[in-house]
C-alpha cells in the first residue's frame, strides 16, 4: 500500500517568503525573513489581532494566487506522486480552496487530497487520513502532530521555528534534504517491519 504523506502549503510547499513584499509593500516596513522570529506576524507587522485579519481577508486571494514555490519542492513532489499519495493538508480558511486549487493547476503540481482546515491543528485531519509522514513549517504543529500522531514529521527550518525538536520531528533546510529525510525515514521503517 502506497504511504500517505500529508504536506502543508504555506512556508512549506511555497517559499518562506512568500507574506514578506505584501507585508512591506501594504504596511511601509522593510523586513526580511531573518526579522520574522515568531509565527505569529501582528507584532512585527504593528497590527491587533483584528487589524491582522481584516488585512488577511483582503490579502489572502491576492497572496495566494501567486505564491512562489520553495525551491526544489515542484520537482520533488512532481516526482512522489507516482510513488505516495500526496495529501496538502492547510491552514488556509475554506473559501480560499479555489485560489489554492487554481495556484495547484497553474503550478502544475497534482494531489490526491486538498483540504483548508482553516486553523492550525491539523492533528484530526492527519489522522482521520492516516497519514504516514507530514511536512511542516510552523514548529508546535510539527511537534503536536509528531506526539499525538505518532509518525514523523519533516520541519523546514525558518528563522520563526528555531525551538528545541523531539525525536521524531526532522528538521531539513531545503526539499532535497527533505527527500533524503524521507527515503532514510521509509528505508529505516522497511527494515523494522
Amino acid at each position: 500500500m502506497r504511504k500517505r504523506l500529508g504536506i502543508d502549503i504555506d512556508g512549506t510547499l511555497t517559499c518562506p517568503t512568500t507574506f514578506v513584499p505584501y507585508i512591506n509593500k501594504t504596511l511601509n516596513k522593510n523586513i526580511t525573513l531573518d526579522d520574522i522570529k515568531e509565527y505569529d506576524l501582528t507584532p512585527l507587522m504593528g497590527l491587533t489581532q483584528e487589524e491582522f485579519w481584516k488585512w488577511m481577508d483582503e490579502m489572502e486571494p491576492l497572496i495566494y494566487k501567486d505564491a512562489p514555490l520553495a525551491q526544489g519542492a515542484k520537482q520533488i513532489v512532481k516526482k512522489w506522486h507516482a510513488e505516495f499519495n500526496l495529501y496538502f493538508i492547510s491552514a488556509r480558511r475554506n473559501h480560499l480552496f479555489e485560489v489554492t486549487n487554481n495556484w495547484f493547476a497553474k503550478q502544475d503540481i497534482n494531489y490526491d487530497h486538498l483540504e483548508l482546515i482553516g486553523s492550525h491543528n491539523k492533528i484530526s485531519a492527519v489522522k482521520e487520513h492516516k497519514i504516514d509522514l507530514f511536512f511542516e513549517d510552523k514548529h508546535d504543529n510539527a511537534v503536536d502532530i509528531s506526539e499525538e500522531c505518532q509518525i514523523p514529521v519533516i520541519l523546514f527550518d525558518t528563522p520563526y521555528n528555531r525551538s528545541p525538536i523531539p525525536k521524531n520531528v526532522y528538521r531539513v533546510n531545503n526539499w532535497l534534504e527533505a527527500e533524503k529525510t524521507v527515503q532514510s525515514i521509509f528505508n529505516v521503517t522497511a527494515l523494522q517491519n
